[in-house]
């Protein structure tokens, strides 16, 4: 491999600008020649006009930034450094979906370049990267992979929505097919983060540390949706026995919830298909996973048990997390149909979701203010998702939206201090 320079006129593309490329893109950009890559146009047009619909980079860093944006392959040809970021989702049978890396490979392999270095960041089971990604940009360039061009690996470790681990902050662990590849990608991304890096020792153990850390908090939350599970049935709050249990120093503090995303509730199959392609029965991961996947449908159950047949029940979140507009994956949607199957009504409000996405992707129409909603029209209010506007609602509110002996129910303990208004019945797990 001939020695590469990095200056702040080496070019550089980041492919896939959705939640973990466009951060870092514009990270990148401030040390670097950055080209931003995107296979939709409308997610070139928006950024170009300042709009990141993800809510990671408010407009005056896009329109400070000195980052290109694309959509067409030809402005990306002979970079020195190619970044994939793009998504790595699962199908119906909970398969790993493969497809947007293998996209990526055959846009990618026409245009590197000699000497080219092609770094995943993307989530993938341990192999994916050499014997995948590899060959395909072998057979797309004309090169020899080892030779004429690198592969890298480097696990993305966004957390969306989040403002303090970001990519500038974060450690990033690195690895390359050569110790000259893992020279390149250290001074690269020491030059965007002050978190530093850790060199892995291979590709797959890159890969693999990845997907186990996703992997291990799911298996975490899942002990404790478990654990949740019991404990309502003999009439305890988790939240109350969490509390109690957390006085110990050592004691894990996970609490209970829908878990989706397109992390945690994903990562996991993906390890799983890897275990099981060498013959391992991967028990205790997918036995999480059965656990979190089934835990919006118990919830509603316990939900519905406290009320009488049919109604309208208010839903209070549908995005996967808190306090940000990420529908993929999310287990509310789950929680929705849970309710409507056991014979209720579902109105829905998010006051981070976006309306066009919530109607494209799952049909729903959410309510636009709950200050408009009609008084004493639900049977229950269900607090889903703990945006920080659903954490100040006051008990007046909640006795204007609820019918008399109506239900405030409350998943994720956001409503604890909150005191009970008269003829108002309260549940959390």
């Amino acid at each position: 491999m001939s020695s590469l320079s990095l200056t702040s006129e080496t070019n550089v593309v980041v492919v896939g600008l959705g939640y973990v490329g466009l951060p870092l893109a514009v990270a990148l950009a401030k040390k670097f020649n950055v080209t931003g890559f995107d296979i939709s146009e409308q997610r070139i047009s928006e950024l170009k006009d300042g709009y990141d619909r993800t809510e990671e980079i408010d407009k005056d860093r896009l329109e400070d930034s000195t980052l290109e944006l694309s959509s067409s392959s030809e402005n990306i040809k002979d970079a020195a450094v190619y970044i994939v970021t793009v998504p790595t989702p699962v199908d119906k049978d909970n398969k790993p979906d493969l497809t947007p890396v293998r996209s990526s490979c055959e846009i990618l392999g026409p245009i590197i370049g000699k000497d080219s270095i092609v770094v995943f960041e993307s989530t993938v089971y341990p192999g994916v990267t050499d014997e995948i990604c590899g060959p395909m940009l072998a057979e797309k360039s004309g090169m020899i992979c080892g030779e004429d061009f690198f592969l890298g690996y480097s696990p993305e470790r966004i957390n969306p929505g989040d403002k303090v681990h970001t990519v500038d902050k974060i450690t990033k662990v690195i690895s390359g097919q050569t110790p000259e590849v893992v020279d390149i990608l250290e001074e690269l991304y020491s030059a965007v983060t002050s978190g530093g890096v850790f060199r892995a020792s291979s590709i797959r153990v890159a890969e693999a540390a990845k997907v186990i850390e996703n992997a291990q908090r799911d298996i975490n939350i899942g002990f404790v949706n478990e654990i949740t599970m019991i404990f309502q049935k003999l009439g305890i709050s988790v939240y109350d026995v969490l509390e109690a249990a957390g006085t110990k120093w050592n004691f894990l503090p996970f609490t209970p919830g829908l878990v989706g995303g397109h992390c945690i509730g994903v990562d996991p199959y993906y390890l799983a298909e890897r275990a099981k392609q060498i013959n391992h029965d991967p028990r205790i991961i997918l036995s999480g996973r059965a656990i979190n996947d089934g835990m919006a449908d118990f919830v509603a159950e316990r939900i519905c048990a406290q009320l009488s047949e049919g109604g309208t029940i208010l839903v209070l979140g549908l995005t996967f997390k808190e306090n940000c507009p990420d529908l993929r994956n999310t287990k509310a949607v789950d929680l929705i149909n849970g309710l409507k199957v056991r014979g209720f009504k579902v109105d829905v409000h998010d006051a981070a979701a976006d309306p066009v996405e919530a109607k494209q992707f799952f049909n729903i129409d959410l309510k636009p203010s709950l200050n408009d909603l009609p008084d004493h029209s639900y049977a229950a209010v269900v607090g889903v998702v703990s945006h920080d506007s659903y954490k100040d609602i006051k008990a007046c509110e909640f006795e204007r939206l609820l019918e008399p002996g109506g239900l405030i129910a409350d998943i994720k303990a956001m409503w604890s201090n909150v005191e009970k208004p008269k003829y108002i019945r309260k549940w959390q797990l």
